[in-house]
């Protein structure tokens, strides 16, 4: 098994891309629902913290802000890693997430080996 790191974007930015507050509060049983069956089959590998809660970003001059709050058009939303035999059953997992019903998009990297 590897490990995948999912990464959930969409577009914070304009106005009319924004799903309504009903939307939202609807895809929460979904969001459950996923990682709930992620975590049934013993693949979810490590879940990270929500991306509201914590997180710092070290600017280029050393600076270092609360976030990871970034502006730009699409926005990183959360992730999670997950355990898979390849990409295909990343990918699988990945195109059953809540964010693609909110216009969002997944992204998939493997997580490399340290040691090669």
């Amino acid at each position: 098994m590897n490990d995948f790191l999912l990464i959930f974007r969409r577009d914070f930015t304009n106005k009319d891309a924004q799903p309504s507050p009903e939307e939202l509060q609807n895809s929460i049983k979904a969001w459950q629902n996923w990682f709930g069956g992620i975590a049934a089959q013993n693949k979810l590998s490590r879940p990270l913290q929500r991306w509201d809660i914590a997180g710092k970003v070290v600017k280029s001059n050393k600076h270092v802000i609360n976030g990871p709050f970034v502006e730009i058009k699409e926005s990183i939303g959360g992730l999670i890693i997950v355990r898979a035999e390849n990409y295909e059953e990343a990918v699988e997992i990945a195109q059953s997430c809540p964010i693609l019903e909110l216009g969002g998009n997944v992204e998939i990297r493997m997580a490399s080996d340290p040691e090669g």
